[in-house]
């Protein structure tokens, strides 16, 4: 057992100043974060519990989106009437993850903030360089099943374990977050990294900053959208690849397009630039085919996962299809069962 102290918050200001005293993690669900203390991947010193902070509110904003504080729990996100009508999209993706018991627990921030669930990352007697910088990947020529097949580096190929924020990155979120130097906000496509030569760094989070809410657009793409996630198992597993498809669809040709994947890379990957070669085009099996190859011209495997660029490319187009047809994957699990 590693000795840490911990303090319970009650307002922003305060939970800021305290972040700034020693190495310092906030918690609130702590469904990831005790995880890696237990594993000693994590060992920090003071523990910050938010949960007293008034972020756990669903918000309407000025232009017609939703804010969604960062304590809001998944099960409740998931289960909120304005997010099931008016971002089935993204409720469906939190569905899809890990297991109810966790979602009651889970916050919206700390989605964003879990870490990787690379083999290497979790045994510390193995070189990894996300948890000690300059120490070397073990899973490169190690056992790569799970690992990315875009974006990565030779510094890491570990991939982003979250089905939530998949989907936000295709509805195009934004994240605000607070810290020493005041607020800002950030396009939710920026939070996240790529490894490159700092793998340690998962997000842009700046020292002692704090997620505060996270933002959705007005458009929540209501009638043209899935989520399709490939797994081990249909419950309490991580994805092999996810696909969040949304379409805009206007006298049978495509309007407007948004893809992100999961478990492919070390962020939700999404190229806008490939998607808007879809506009204009019709929405049928071949184009969405098309598109998929394009989409994952750049991956590459690692041997053990090279399966996984025929399998995203697959996935891609089912997801496509589904989200044209307006059969999204969550209605088409149903009928499976």
């Amino acid at each position: 057992m590693n000795p840490f102290s911990y303090i319970r918050v009650r307002d922003l200001a305060q939970a800021i100043r305290e972040a700034a005293i020693g190495d310092t993690r906030f918690i609130a669900g702590g469904t990831n974060l005790l995880d890696l203390m237990k594993e000693n991947v994590e060992q920090p010193g003071r523990l910050i519990d938010i949960n007293d902070l008034p972020l756990s509110h669903i918000e309407e904003t000025a232009d017609g989106g939703l804010r969604i504080g960062a304590l809001v729990r998944n099960a409740d996100l998931a289960a909120d009437s304005r997010v099931r009508a008016r971002y089935p999209l993204l409720s469906s993706a939190l569905l899809a993850g890990a297991s109810p018991q966790l979602r009651n627990m889970a916050t919206t921030g700390g989605n964003l903030m879990q870490r990787t669930r690379c083999y290497y990352f979790y045994d510390v007697a193995t070189p990894c360089n996300k948890r000690q910088p300059g120490s070397g990947c073990g899973a490169i020529g190690g056992v790569t099943r799970i690992h990315a097949i875009l974006g990565a580096s030779d510094q890491c190929i570990a991939t982003h374990p979250s089905d939530m924020c998949v989907a936000m990155a295709a509805l195009g979120a934004r994240v605000n977050v607070v810290g020493p130097d005041g607020p800002r906000g950030m396009a939710f496509t920026d939070f996240h990294r790529l490894p490159g030569e700092t793998p340690h760094l998962d997000n842009n989070l700046a020292p002692h900053e704090l997620i505060t809410s996270v933002e959705l657009p007005r458009d929540g793409f209501t009638q043209h959208y899935s989520y399709l996630k490939i797994r081990d198992r249909l419950a309490y597993a991580f994805a092999l690849v996810s696909v969040a498809a949304a379409l805009q669809i206007e006298g049978g040709r495509i309007a407007a397009a948004r893809v992100a994947l999961g478990g492919v890379a070390h962020k939700p990957w999404r190229n806008p630039d490939a998607e808007q070669s879809l506009t204009g085009m019709q929405a049928n099996p071949e184009n969405f085919a098309d598109f998929a190859r394009d989409l994952l011209s750049a991956a590459k495997g690692q041997g053990d996962n090279d399966f996984k660029i025929t399998l995203a490319q697959r996935a891609i187009a089912r997801a496509l299809a589904q989200a044209a047809a307006g059969t999204p994957q969550s209605q088409v699990d149903k009928q499976i069962v």
